[in-house]
């Protein structure tokens, strides 16, 4: 009865990968954390975020070796805009 709408879900869902969600999740809490106007905050998620892409493994993100480029950029931009706000 269900069968044929959850196979169109995991057919669709099928194309991604850890890395896309990671992605998306990134962009979504950046777009939430500009309206409070806080660098302390938006450095927090930054850095928070360029950690997540450092420690998950390339396997689950699709072997995307510039995900782990963008995490080692956040590592470093974070805490600066984290100082820039003091």
């Amino acid at each position: 009865m269900f069968a044929l709408p959850l196979q169109a879900i995991d057919n669709f869902l099928l194309q991604y990968n850890i890395g896309h969600v990671l992605v998306l999740v990134f962009v979504l809490g950046l777009l939430g954390t500009l309206p409070l106007r806080s660098k302390t905050v938006t450095g927090l998620h930054l850095g928070a975020f360029g950690l997540l892409f450092l420690i998950t493994p390339l396997t689950l993100m699709g072997g995307q070796v510039s995900l782990k480029i963008v995490g080692i950029g956040l590592v470093f931009i974070g805490p600066m805009v984290i100082i820039a706000g003091d």
